[in-house]
């Protein structure tokens, strides 16, 4: 495989095997989760292993039912986490979260612009519209996802604005005449939009590599539209290989109606990793990791994504597309609505099969329960399928799992051919094979 085919992989930064009942092992190490330390040993564990990124999800919402039985989402801030991680690494990149419905598009450029300064080039954007949270900044409802959309494309439009109104180029740093910067390059962008009026310009100039690269996880309709316009790469839900080939296509297909290469967009889905020395091991860890998991909290799942009571069923009862809503309205989100769709209307599958898949017993990641050759088998399944053009690690159930993820399985793909032993560059955009100039 080439050095344009080499897969692109990056780590959720989280500590991802504390979910579930995997923060209750003695090894957990559960206490930790607020200190900066862990991450940047994880983070420098992935720079060791020649990852392309760092991965920070981020809410900005708590449900407490949640936190009564595991961590959920309790999380540091993720631009203050990765400013400690920039200066302790050299070459990984740092992907930040920050949403376009809770936030200001000046305060987000500034942020993300600061972090790429001290990071030295190596910040990325992991746009988010959010899901939860308005009642936490004076909103009632939140808008339907095809308006969250069109206020995401404007946002996102302002910031890249915002980044070039401050050109590199226009520092001069010239003691002898006394020009710190050439004040005509430096120019406000007068945005008046429907949604946003910003006048600029930025306080922060833009670091010489050029744009931060974006990146963008929506799937419904309106998310992969956005996505294929303005994406670098695209952080999917698959929990199959049918619907890894299905976005994959799609994207490509819509990247090209946008004038755009479906070659620069790059499909990442989530990969849950079970792993250990064997099958059986890895599933033990798996079980116990959800333990916690009810018949009636998987159940109530399946209702808050698809709209319909299945209590009364029994388990060997088939599940019809016929039996869900011509509509979705009332569900949680149309990401995990419609893989839950589509699976139903490919298999029509029983209820118990139903409540054992990946979208109802996790977060609808492409899982692999086994050992680090299972899990590299799987992945160039899916790359050889047109399924993926890489992965976002996501260890579970143990730190066990994160170590055979770096020690194991990094190792077998660069030995493959299909990832890198050393880095060919310094930033962000280096790794994901972009031109070290502005998104256009």
């Amino acid at each position: 495989m080439s050095q344009q085919s080499e897969l692109c992989v990056g780590l959720a930064l989280a500590m991802s095997w504390l979910t579930k009942s995997g923060w209750r092992r003695a090894d957990s190490q559960v206490e930790q989760l607020f200190s900066v330390s862990d991450y940047i040993d994880l983070t420098k564990q992935a720079e060791a292993a020649k990852l392309d990124f760092v991965f920070r999800p981020d809410t900005l919402f708590l449900p407490t039912e949640m936190v009564a039985q595991e961590p959920g989402f309790s999380s540091l801030d993720p631009m203050v986490l990765l400013s400690a991680i920039a200066t302790s690494t050299t070459h990984i990149g740092l992907v930040s979260t920050a949403s376009t419905t809770f936030n200001p598009p000046y305060v987000v450029a500034r942020q993300l612009q600061s972090l790429n300064w001290l990071s030295q080039g190596r910040a990325g954007w992991n746009i988010v519209t959010a899901l939860d949270g308005q009642y936490n900044f004076g909103q009632q409802a939140m808008l339907p996802s095809e308006q969250r959309y069109q206020v995401a494309a404007e946002f996102t439009d302002v910031v890249q604005k915002l980044w070039r109104s401050y050109p590199n180029d226009a520092l001069l740093y010239d003691r002898q005449s006394g020009h710190f910067a050439a004040a005509e390059k430096v120019q406000a962008i007068d945005h008046q939009g429907e949604h946003f009026a910003v006048k600029g310009p930025l306080n922060v100039p833009q670091y010489p590599s050029g744009d931060i690269p974006l990146f963008q996880a929506g799937a419904s309709p309106w998310g992969r539209n956005f996505a294929a316009k303005v994406a670098n790469a695209i952080f999917a839900a698959t929990p199959d290989l049918q619907a890894g080939i299905e976005l994959r296509q799609d994207m490509r297909r819509r990247a090209q109606q946008h004038g755009r290469n479906p070659d620069d967009i790059k499909v990442l889905p989530g990969l849950s990793l079970y792993l250990a020395d064997d099958y059986e091991q890895a599933l033990a860890l798996y079980q116990s990791t959800h333990t916690t998991l009810t018949h009636e909290r998987k159940l109530a799942y399946l209702a808050k994504h698809l709209d319909v009571d299945f209590s009364e069923l029994a388990l060997g009862d088939h599940i019809h597309a016929d039996m869900l809503p011509s509509t979705q309205q009332n569900v949680h989100s149309h990401t995990h609505t419609q893989l839950l769709r589509q699976f139903i209307e490919r298999e029509t599958p029983t209820l118990e099969q139903l409540l054992t898949r990946p979208e109802v017993m996790g977060s609808s990641h492409w899982l692999v329960i086994g050992t680090p050759h299972d899990a590299v088998d799987s992945i160039v399944e899916r790359v050889e399928a047109g399924a993926a053009d890489g992965f976002i690690a996501v260890p579970g159930g143990s730190r066990q799992s994160a170590a055979l993820f770096f020690d194991q399985v990094m190792p077998m793909l660069q030995q493959r051919g299909l990832f890198r032993s050393e880095y060919q560059g310094t930033t962000l955009r280096e790794h994901l094979n972009l031109p070290e100039h502005l998104n256009i």
